[in-house]
């Protein structure tokens, strides 16, 4: 599994921030993350952090920020295979085996999700992930059905079901709740899901059993 994208550009100082960042994140997690230990993850000084940040919930907004704009800049348009897109998002979010690299940064945005219970800022920043990422699904089933790939479903609704299913592994996954068998199950279940809505025909065939 693939780091973040981000991870292969090293140039300039907000790059390297933000990579500094990513490692004190995966290994110390929010709650014992300061500026000091992203500082130690930094090669430059720890006065040019302050620099550009006033504190550790600025610098990791940034982060949220950067992260999304790396998605948006590397994720493939579904357009051109969209059952490719949609097998290849449930590989990447539904690893029932990611290394442990993967997992301590999960758990970590987990946390960071978390502090938009009670700070807005993070829930907004959590919002506009969420709104890309179901939005590209969205976009590939929508050109499934426009090239006859899919049954004429609504796009949206199948998305936000998509959606909140991946992202309910993660929180169980940190919590120790989910182990490999625990995610294998889940996918198979979301993989019928997507037959049985999706299949040309399908709604027919649903109104004729009706």
């Amino acid at each position: 599994m693939a780091g973040p994208p981000f991870l292969d550009d090293s140039e300039g100082t907000r790059e390297e921030i933000m990579q500094a960042t990513y490692r004190a994140l995966r290994e110390h997690g929010y709650a014992d993350l300061t500026v000091s230990r992203i500082a130690a993850q930094f090669p430059k000084s720890k006065s040019l952090l302050y620099h550009h940040y006033d504190g550790k919930d600025e610098l990791l907004l940034d982060f949220l920020d950067f992260m999304l704009e790396g998605a948006k800049a590397t994720v493939p348009d579904p357009d051109d295979d969209p059952s490719g897109y949609l097998d290849a998002t449930l590989d990447y979010v539904l690893d029932p085996d990611p290394p442990s690299e993967y997992l301590a940064f999960e758990s970590a945005m987990v946390e960071l999700r978390a502090q938009g219970a009670t700070d807005e800022r993070y829930r907004e920043a959590f919002a506009r992930h969420d709104a890309f990422f179901r939005g590209r699904i969205a976009e590939a089933v929508r050109a499934g059905v426009e090239c006859g790939v899919f049954d004429d479903v609504d796009p949206d609704r199948v998305a936000n079901f998509v959606h909140t299913t991946v992202e309910g592994v993660s929180p169980r996954r940190a919590a120790g709740d989910a182990d490999g068998e625990d995610v294998r199950a889940i996918r198979a279940e979301l993989e019928a899901y997507l037959d049985a809505t999706l299949a040309a025909g399908s709604s027919a065939a649903r109104s004729e059993d009706n």
